[in-house]
């Protein structure tokens, strides 16, 4: 027996406090969203929501969540079509840049986000001249934000896996380099592509500072605006992405055990 393990009871108590951390804003903000002005509890503005005669009010959340799952998709393409094959080329053919390379990918943890938006803005001026002011182009600064995240997740899977070894015996059976990478290393790395792809999204559907100082309209920006006029339909909308995110990653936990059954 473990002498250092908590006990059973300390382990329970934990995980109540934790469950509690949690729960209890989520619990405090759903009860807010169903009171009513006379003090009982409804649904009324969960069904509201849908309700084309009052959907005027809450366009710009829409709009703003049509735009964030846009830009969540250009975001999880950079890093899935940009940075894991970086990375797989680095570890197989650039160990000795694996230092570099990861304190590159790294430092955008440490920096601010208003800081980041200083140093881009100019970048952005002429992004806008080439590319259109367009709400997508937000993707190129979130690619950067959601780096370190995203190279972890890769890096796990990447450390479990010998991708050296897999790729020397798929070139000497004949395969070109993008049938070994997207083949025989991508099936290897799905699990952390996967979870790489989740924390893209989330932290695409919660950035707020670079797409407001950028002057960009998207979901929490949106839900800012919106709230000045109806303080419930951003709770709500906060509910229901948290929920989203969480079946997402439900989701992509059974693909994952799934994959990990099928190669066993």
């Amino acid at each position: 027996m473990n002498r250092l393990a908590p006990s059973p009871v300390t382990r329970w108590v934990i995980g109540i406090l934790v469950g509690a951390f949690f729960a209890i804003p989520l619990i405090s903000t759903f009860l807010y969203t169903l009171r009513q002005t006379d003090g009982t509890l409804g649904f009324e503005r969960w069904v509201a929501l849908f309700d084309p005669a009052k959907s005027a009010a809450i366009k710009p959340i829409w709009m703003g969540l049509g735009n964030s799952l846009i830009l969540a998709v250009v975001t999880v393409a950079i890093v899935l079509l940009l940075l894991a094959p970086t990375m797989i080329l680095v570890n197989l053919r650039f160990a000795k840049l694996k230092p570099l390379f990861e304190f590159a990918v790294l430092l955008p943890i440490s920096i601010p986000a208003i800081v980041l938006v200083v140093g881009l803005a100019p970048i952005y001026l002429q992004i806008g001249r080439s590319l259109g002011t367009g709400t997508w182009t937000l993707a190129f600064a979130y690619g950067i934000t959601v780096l370190p995240f995203a190279y972890r997740s890769i890096q796990a899977s990447i450390d479990a896996a010998d991708l050296r070894t897999l790729a020397e015996a798929a070139r000497s059976l004949g395969a070109s380099w993008p049938t070994v990478v997207l083949k025989v290393l991508a099936p290897n790395l799905r699990q952390g592509l996967l979870a790489a792809s989740l924390i893209s999204i989330a932290v695409v559907l919660g950035e707020f500072t670079i797409a407001s100082l950028l002057n960009r309209q998207v979901f929490q920006t949106a839900m800012v605006v919106v709230q000045k006029q109806d303080p419930y339909a951003p709770a709500i909308f906060t509910l229901l992405a948290l929920l989203f995110v969480f079946l997402l990653l439900l989701v992509i936990g059974r693909v994952a055990r799934g994959t990990g059954k099928a190669r066993s």
